[in-house]
């Protein structure tokens, strides 16, 4: 394995970071972790901007090599201090899959939940909009009935018949989801997924960081 002294987590408490953090404490890839300041936006202050220029969390510093995004900061690691059981590679056959759900917790999840989020949580009340935050959550509603019927099954996990970083995607929006305490009404087989995983001890350190 590579050299992991130097690695630095930009994190703030239940932001995307809590998918790095997660990675991290599987792969026991030794990091430190740099608080940001999120109570208000943008993340963090000017110095932060040096490291992401706007502001977002979570931003990762390998020894100057700065990534941004959670997806992408995952597949870095994983790539640069892999391999690990947390990838499926392209000799096993459920490679596609693993992308599929690898990428799906954000460009499948991301806009009905953020906008659920925003018009239920975080927006002032006099900004929330109902008649959004009623779609949007018909749409977290199709979500949940997709990974239920089409990504867990009957399955233990997404892909690969362990834990990989595709869990760690969509996981990681069911948390956000349940947060918006709009996550009673998922199907019976997601809530357990939800809450097998969620019992890792890796996940629980990852969460518990503030």
């Amino acid at each position: 394995m590579a050299d992991t002294s130097g690695i630095r987590v930009y994190h703030a408490p239940r932001t995307r970071s809590i998918r790095v953090l997660w990675l991290l404490q599987e792969m026991g890839v030794p990091h430190e972790i740099v608080p940001v300041k999120f109570d208000s936006r943008p993340a963090g202050d000017e110095a932060y901007a040096e490291i992401h220029p706007l502001r977002k969390v979570p931003a990762l510093d390998d020894k100057g090599t700065i990534v941004l995004e959670s997806l992408a900061i995952v597949q870095y690691l994983l790539g640069r201090y892999g391999p690990s059981p947390l990838e499926v590679t392209p000799d096993e056959a459920d490679y596609g899959r693993y992308l599929q759900w690898l990428h799906f917790g954000e460009a499948g999840m991301m806009m009905p939940v953020s906008l659920l989020l925003a018009h239920t949580v975080l927006l002032p009340e006099k900004a929330r909009d109902p008649k959004l935050a009623k779609w949007a959550r018909s749409e977290v509603d199709h979500l949940l009935e997709f990974i239920g019927k089409h990504g867990i099954g009957d399955r233990e996990y997404l892909a690969g018949d362990r834990l990989t970083a595709a869990d760690i995607s969509i996981v990681y929006m069911l948390y956000l989801i349940k947060v918006m305490r709009q996550f009673d009404g998922a199907p019976e087989n997601v809530q357990a997924y939800f809450k097998r995983l969620t019992q890792r001890e890796s996940w629980i350190a990852a969460t518990a960081v503030e």
